[in-house]
């Protein structure tokens, strides 16, 4: 497939992921790293997207009045520093292909999970679970330049802490910070590379995916089987990279 291809397949990566208050980075990604051979490249690029998409979710959040601080907070103060370290950590590009690979295979898992898991009645966290919870999901997100939300949702989800609507808008809180940590881990470690004329169409492409897709969760269409479709995808990219880096072998 062309590489030129790239900014339609992103768009509709955008409208699916900021339905569900994510900002698509595992499948950005996946996708890039069939295309892109830098991973440091590959990372930059996918956080930039990620800013990018989360933030139209986040205004319509807050027009809504669904964010809380009071909430989110101890999710935050780990995650930040965490994802930020996380940057730091100089992987070869054989390591960093088996993280990502690794991540992408648990991000389609849980994606997946949070499709046949039925909501339940919500449970309270305590400040310590939620500072756990945070920094694992941070430290993760900034090895693997994913933004955590995919992994957080989920989980949050499946421990039943309070309704989609309110985990939706933790991930792209969650999502936006990483990625600003990560980005800023990255322009200090040295290792932030882009290509700003590739990156200008892809940004416009999730711009307008993002922007469509908030409108449809506001209209409640129902995306899931979009979002299935999407979980595999990145479930078989994953299992890809491992096997290519950590057996050589190439499906």
């Amino acid at each position: 497939m062309p590489i030129e291809y790239l900014p339609f397949i992103f768009f509709f990566i955008a409208l699916f992921y900021s339905s569900v208050g994510f900002g698509g980075g595992s499948s950005y990604l996946a996708i890039l790293s069939l295309f892109l051979t830098e991973f440091y490249e590959i990372r930059s690029t996918a956080l930039i997207l990620n800013i990018c998409v989360v933030s139209i979710g986040i205004l319509g959040f807050l027009r809504n009045r669904v964010i809380s601080l009071r909430l989110f907070w101890p999710f935050l103060v780990t995650s930040i520093p965490m994802a930020y370290l996380g940057t730091q950590l100089m992987l070869s590009q054989k390591l960093f292909f088996l993280v990502l690979g690794s991540s992408l295979v648990l991000a389609g898992f849980f994606l997946l999970l949070k499709y046949f898991k039925e909501q339940l009645e919500s449970k309270k966290f305590s400040k310590n679970k939620k500072l756990f919870l945070g920094g694992t999901i941070g430290l993760l997100s900034g090895v693997s330049g994913i933004g955590g939300g995919i992994f957080l949702s989920p989980i949050l989800n499946l421990m039943q802490w309070r309704n989609p609507r309110i985990v939706a808008s933790l991930a792209s809180v969650f999502i936006m910070v990483n990625s600003v940590a990560g980005v800023i881990g990255l322009h200090v470690s040295g290792t932030f590379q882009i290509n700003f004329d590739f990156l200008l169409k892809l940004l416009i492409a999730v711009f307008l995916g993002g922007s469509l897709g908030s409108y449809l969760t506001n209209k409640k269409f129902n995306l899931k089987f979009l979002g299935v479709l999407t979980a595999l995808l990145v479930f078989y990219v994953g299992l890809k990279l491992i096997l290519a880096y950590g057996f050589d072998i190439n499906i």
